[in-house]
């Protein structure tokens, strides 16, 4: 089983869509991690994503590892500019 079967990309949808997402990343292949994977205004969405299916869905659910970061962006203009990145692996208890 490829670990990256079990990541699950945040963008601009809804924060229900990932915790759909995140139901059937578990349901569907068995597995005992999940990692939610955003950067930039997205994190707010992961997190909140994470939190909806650990308190009203998957309560055996917890918070394994975070893991916070800052990648460089280049830009169109020239020049780069530096998003924040984060990681939470979700893991079944």
């Amino acid at each position: 089983m490829s670990g990256e079967s079990n990541v699950v990309y945040i963008g601009r949808k809804p924060a229900m869509s990932y915790v759909l997402a995140i139901i059937t990343s578990f349901a569907g292949s068995d597995a005992k991690e999940v990692t939610l994977k955003a950067r930039g205004q997205s994190i707010t969405t992961a997190v909140d994503a994470a939190e909806i299916t650990r308190r009203r869905f998957m309560k055996e659910l917890n918070i394994g590892e975070i893991t916070i970061g800052t990648e460089e962006i280049q830009q169109e203009e020239g020049g780069t500019r530096n998003v924040s990145t984060i990681e939470i692996t979700l893991t079944r208890g």
